[in-house]
Formats: C-alpha cells, structure tokens, sequence
C-alpha cells in the first residue's frame, strides 16, 4: 500500500512539473513598484517573449512556470523601465565626439579645453558645446577675439548649454556667409562698434542665425551615426533609461536609429519627435506614424522661441535685468497656427518648446484653435517654463506639460534676475501645472543637464541642486510627491506618447521593461536619492545594462 501511495505521489509531482507553462525569465525578490492604477506591490514578474505575462508572488509564479533563467533581485527595487520625456538622444551622442565644455568655470577654461581638444584630434571644423556664462564668475557673454588669434584658419563653433547661444570664430562666420548686415528672424547677431566706429561682429549668436553656422558643418556620415548614438545608448542605458523622447531628428538620423534597431546594435527604445523642416514634414505627415516595438515617429518638435538663459525666450514685458529686450519668437504666431492645423489633419502630435511666457500663450492659442474639435490629441508644451497666472488653466490631458525638473534647480540662482520676483511665482511652477492637467511629463533636456534620472527626481521633490542648495528647498509649494514623481518618468510619460498599453507600468501585457535600483527612492532619506545606483536595466526582457 505504502509502495503504491509513494508512486501515485511521484506521478502526481511529475504530472505538476508537465503543467507548467513556459516562460523565459522569472525576477524574483524584487521590491517591485508596478505603477499600476492601484500602485500595486508584488515581489516577482514572469517574462515570455519579451513581454510581461504575470505579475505576484514568487511561490505562486514558481509553481505555474517553468524558466529558462531566473534574476534574483534580492530585494533590490524594481521600476517601470524608465522614460526621459524630453531629451536629446543622438545630440548627446554627437557632444561626445566633440569638446566636453560643461562645468567650465570660466572662458579661459573653455579656451583651454578647445586647444587640448584639438592638439589631441586635429579636427577641420572645430565642434564643442556645454559652456554657460552664468556659471562664471564674470557673467557676461564672451567674443571671439582669443579664437581668432589661436584659429585663424580652422573654423570654430561652441554651443551654449540650452543648444540657444553660440559663440563662432570669424572663419566660421565666414563659411557661413554672416557679416554685420546679415538679418535673420527668430534671432540676433550680437555686434560692437570697432576703432573707426562700425559694426563688428562679435562671433556670438542667438538662435536662428546659429542655423547659419550649422549648415556649414561637414556632412554626418552613418558611420558617424552610429558611433554618435551607440555612445549615447551606452550612458543611457547604464543609468536606467529604456525610452529616450528625443526632441527632435531628421530622417537620416531616425533611419540610422531604424536600422540599428532592427539589426539588434541599438536596443534603446525612442519616441522620435521630427524636427520642423519642410523636408521632414513634407515625408512623414505624407507617410502617417511609424511604429515598431521599439521606435515611434508621431510628432513634430517645434520651437516657439530661445531660452532664458540667454535672453531668447519671448516675454510679455521687457526682461527685469535687460531694459526694453523682450526676447524673440522663433516661430510666429501665425506660423505656428498654420503648422498647428497641418500637424493635426495628419495624425500627428505638436511638440513645442516653449520658454517665456508670451511664447506659452501663442502656443496655447495655436494648439486650442487646431484641436477644438478633436479629442485625445495630447499634444505637448515643452519646458512650459514661464507662465502667467492666467495661463494655467489651459493645459489639460489634450495640452500637457513636459517639464524638466533640474532646469529649476539649475536656473533658481539667476531666473528672479531675469524675470523679477513677480513672474518668478509663474516659473518653474511643476506642481501647479500638474494640479491643472493631471499629469506632467518629466526629463532632463540632456545634454542641457546631466543624463542621471536620479538627478530628475530628486530635483522634483526636494527641489535642490546637487549641493544640497538651498537648505529647505527651491519654492517647495511647487515640489512633487514622490510618487507622482515616479508617474511622471513612466506612466504619464508612456500616456504622453500614447503607449500606456505598452509601456510605464510592470502590468501582464506590457513589454518586460525594468529598471533596477540598489534603493528604494520612494523611501530612503531625500539627500540619498541623487547617489542612488541602477544595478541593472531591462528592455524586452533582456538585460542590456548590468553593474559589475
């Protein structure tokens, strides 16, 4: 009898392990923040084809599958993978192959940083980007003097921070066809008066005519590309990202990032916003969305005007530390109507960036004119950065902020001077915005700032700088929770971009996207959050990060 119980009871274990399903990848022992409607918990997700096909408990998943290969999380906490809603995927790329002039503390630092650069790589064309006067302790824009006497025959061009300010010496300017009389709209050509009293070029630009310069670049091979962007998916992936907005491409660039995704040698995941050039419009609008598991063309990047920084973003009233400058729209009011109109009757999204707060209003009159009778459209205001009271209550599920949370915490020491202490309660002002449109959309606008998502939310909800400055915070009434924080760097910026089914949320049916943190940034202390390190990231189930 007992020898008959003991052959049923191995049968029956027997016919167990043959009921179970198959499945790839088992995470277990996780501290899992599914980010679901009910921002659930659980400890284990099952993976089969690149796609979340359970979410629960360990015991439970063990005995209802069978896995090809298990990750023990060991308690370790286990994120939506993590989007950057409004970033600069493949500029990043191209600033690494150029002169790093972030952090420069001076203009005699950048001078010396461009002379090493190119004793190092003999470039024909002389690229650099990162330098921010207001970082200095002479905070004035510098001219191209010092770069005329070192490089009088190779041309030069560096790029502000914000990518809205650039300071070319004169071979460059001439390449370019700029002389003092050159007259571009959207921007400003700065000059000085010489010995014999005539306008000279200073070599800095504002906006619009920095296109001027560009155009002169040597041509982007794809081989160039590629290297661009697998050193950008490199760093990307390294902290966390798994979807990079990137605001704004040309077609050759979104055909390499195509192909290599296709061919398996770029795994980011990439919600191309098109630049506003006609070639672009006139292709995409014409071909209707792209769409793949891992690339989504639908929107059109815009800009509305410059930065603050720089005194480009279009303003109400005169800048409080600028008398009469008002900043300058780089897309008219009328043009941005007409785009507005040709962008919807397409399909596709409008993504505008804009800064001052007249630039905000004509975005808004724009959208609310071309989308009035339509629904779920879920167009996009990039940076909404300055604001009028008034002007809040436009945005919406249809018009939704995309902020970037470290541009306050970087700006907070010199915006008041720029805007006074009035406007300034209508700057930066995150929470307000959430309140009104039930939702934001959160990113760095890297390489502006620094890659680190850790640096986003830790600036959205203690509002300080990596200094731990100021002490009680920047304007705290305009902090986020934590939690809303974490929404916005996945499932509101996943809805965003219309892939809620997809993506933003570890849920049965979406695609196996994790990111993984050696802490639990919805509890440790504040200060711990901007040292917190990602241990591994998770695209489709596969690992394509993991720290040694």
């Amino acid at each position: 009898m007992r020898f008959l119980l003991s052959i049923l009871l191995v049968t029956t274990l027997f016919s167990c392990v043959s009921d179970k399903k198959e499945a790839d990848l088992l995470i277990k022992n996780g501290s899992i923040y599914t980010v679901n409607a009910d921002f659930d918990m659980a400890d284990a997700v099952a993976i089969k084809d690149g796609k979340i096909i359970e979410v629960g408990r360990k015991p439970e998943l063990e005995l209802k599958y069978s896995f090809k290969e298990v990750y023990n999380a060991k308690g370790q906490t286990v994120l939506p993978g993590l989007y950057d809603g409004h970033a600069h995927l493949y500029n990043l790329g191209v600033s690494m192959q150029q002169v790093d002039l972030s952090g420069t503390v001076s203009y005699a630092d950048v001078i010396d940083r461009v002379v090493a650069f190119q004793k190092e790589k003999g470039a024909s064309y002389i690229r650099g980007r990162g330098w921010d006067q207001n970082d200095w302790e002479v905070k004035e824009f510098p001219n191209n003097k010092l770069l005329d006497s070192l490089f009088p025959d190779t041309p030069v061009a560096l790029t502000r921070i914000d990518g809205h300010a650039m300071i070319a010496n004169t071979k460059a300017l001439e390449l370019a066809g700029i002389t003092p009389k050159t007259k571009v709209v959207g921007g400003s050509i700065l000059l000085e008066k010489d010995a014999a009293n005539n306008p000279k070029l200073t070599g800095l630009l504002i906006d619009s005519p920095m296109g001027l310069v560009k155009d002169t670049y040597p041509s982007e091979s794809e081989a160039y590309i590629r290297n661009a962007l697998k050193d950008a998916e490199e760093k990307c992936l390294a902290l966390g990202l798994t979807t990079i907005n990137d605001a704004g491409l040309n077609k050759n660039v979104i055909d390499v990032i195509s192909a290599m995704q296709q061919e398996g040698s770029l795994k980011m995941k990439v919600y191309a916003m098109i630049s506003n050039t006609s070639e672009n419009l006139d292709h995409y609008l014409n071909t209707g969305i792209v769409k793949t598991d891992r690339l989504h063309v639908r929107s059109v990047k815009v800009y509305a005007d410059g930065a603050l920084g720089s005194r480009g973003a279009a303003m109400k009233h005169s800048y409080s530390d600028a008398s009469n400058h008002f900043g300058a729209m780089i897309t008219s009011q009328g043009e941005l109507k007409s785009l507005a109109n040709r962008i919807e009757a397409a399909g596709y999204q409008m993504n505008t960036h804009a800064i001052g707060d007249s630039a905000n209003v004509a975005v808004i009159r724009a959208y609310k004119e071309a989308i009035v009778d339509s629904k779920d459209m879920r167009w996009k205001i990039e940076h909404a950065q300055v604001l009028s009271k008034e002007d809040f209550n436009a945005f919406s599920k249809n018009i939704i902020p995309s902020i970037q949370p470290t541009h306050a915490t970087s700006d907070m020491y010199w915006a008041e001077d720029r805007v006074g202490s009035e406007r300034i309660k209508g700057a930066y002002a995150y929470k307000t915005l959430l309140d009104q449109s039930g939702m934001v959309v959160l990113g760095t606008d890297f390489p502006v700032e620094k890659v680190n998502p850790m640096h986003t939310f830790y600036a959205a909800v203690a509002r300080k700088d990596l200094k731990n400055s100021p002490k009680n915070g920047y304007r705290m009434e305009e902090a986020l929770t934590r939690e809303e924080t974490l929404k916005g760097m996945t499932i509101w910026t996943a809805y965003s971009n219309f892939e809620e089914n997809e993506k933003g949320s570890i849920e049965a049916g979406k695609f196996a996207d994790f990111t993984i943190l050696d802490r639990d940034i919805l509890k440790i202390t504040q200060d711990s959050i901007p040292v917190t390190k990602v241990i591994a990231t998770f695209i489709n189930g596969d690992c394509v990060y993991l720290r040694e």
